[in-house]
């Protein structure tokens, strides 16, 4: 790969944290449940003293563990560079939500905008991760795991990864709040609608450019 395709590469990576960092506050500030892949984060700073950011980090970190554990001697060491891509994450996870903490939706229309943008945000982003093709997400990442030692097709994986992480999310907040949060309305548009906006921005914006500067 020539240097400065990597350089570009390496560019959408980075870009792709931070859009869906700011996808994923606006999904949390729209009060409506945040995406499948933070719902757990997000869970679990509601009831013990780690932030969004620092949860996020920690799945992350299971991710990876997971991934080692499964693979085994087919696990490569570059696939630790997950590690620093996911502190990153979590970092700016943590400055989007400081940075909008003010940005409070008043209605229920207002809930479904911020949402709406979120799921916009956080569908560019899996599109920025996909063409940069450098490191995937731990989340990713694991899913690609069980597909490669298992040899089942992503897409059911990719489903049922989402689904466990929402099902594992409404436990712990039942279990400790005795209520759901973090997995509402929202949640389901944004396991519905992600997809195809990273399909659409795919096709539009992020391929094109990526063909333009790695051809």
């Amino acid at each position: 790969m020539k240097k400065e395709h990597l350089v570009f590469r390496v560019f959408l990576l980075v870009l792709d944290l931070v859009i869906m960092a700011y996808g994923v506050a606006l999904s949390i500030q729209a009060g409506l449940g945040t995406s499948p892949i933070s719902s757990l984060p997000y869970t679990v700073s509601q009831f013990s003293p780690l932030t969004v950011g620092t949860a996020t980090i920690a799945m992350h970190g299971c991710f990876i563990l997971f991934q080692i554990l499964l693979l085994r001697r087919k696990y490569r060491v570059i696939q630790l560079l997950q590690l620093p891509v996911a502190l990153l994450f979590g970092y700016l996870t943590d400055l989007t939500l400081q940075s909008i903490q003010n940005l409070v939706p008043t209605t229920y229309i207002e809930q479904w905008i911020f949402c709406l943008l979120g799921i916009i945000l956080v569908g560019i982003g899996v599109s920025c991760e996909v063409n940069a093709n450098v490191i995937p997400l731990a989340g990713e990442g694991f899913s690609l795991a069980i597909c490669e030692v298992f040899s089942f097709p992503f897409p059911p994986v990719k489903i049922g990864f989402d689904c466990t992480l929402v099902l594992l999310s409404c436990v712990l907040g039942l279990v400790f709040q005795r209520q759901i949060t973090g997995v509402r309305e929202g949640t389901v548009a944004a396991a519905i609608f992600v997809g195809l906006v990273s399909k659409q921005a795919t096709k539009w914006i992020i391929g094109p450019l990526t063909k333009q500067f790695c051809s």
